[in-house]
């Protein structure tokens, strides 16, 4: 267990140190601003749809390394998703940061370097840090251009 929660931890760092589709999106369909309070996480999403699939992800904004790694981790995995896909992905992770019957075990297999987030739900003041961007996107999909805060 000891070499996975290495593995999980230097997917974050690598993530937060090259935080992948970081950057404004000039031409987005969609911008949601996110903010976590208690850690002084700030994030912008920017959506680019075409039709049913996300064509384009970046996101800009400053935090604690979960927030940016789960930030970038997202960004990451659903460019080239569908909505439907993405929210369903949406559903997986909340369900996995908090959760309390979530079978972590299982979902490794399938979330992949998602999974590295998973480590989060043991300390309950991050799952805001990790959830910020989820939530952010969870607004840009459903058309809520609403400021996501996790207060």
């Amino acid at each position: 267990m000891n070499e996975l929660q290495d593995l999980y931890r230097e997917v974050i760092l690598d993530h937060n140190r090259s935080p992948r589709n970081f950057g404004e999106l000039d031409d987005a369909d969609r911008i949601v601003e996110g903010v976590n309070p208690l850690c002084g996480d700030k994030m912008t999403l920017y959506l680019k749809l075409d039709g049913d699939k996300v064509e384009d992800v970046r996101f800009t904004g400053t935090g604690c390394a979960i927030s940016v790694a789960s930030s970038s981790l997202m960004t990451e995995r659903i460019k080239g998703a569908t909505t439907t896909e993405s929210l369903e992905l949406f559903e997986r992770i909340h369900d996995m940061l908090a959760a309390p019957d979530f079978d972590v075990a299982t979902a490794n297999a399938d979330l992949e370097k998602l999974a590295a987030l998973s480590g989060v739900r043991e300390y309950p003041t991050r799952v805001k840090c990790a959830s910020l961007a989820w939530h952010a996107l969870k607004n840009a999909l459903t058309g809520s251009e609403a400021k996501v805060t996790t207060e």
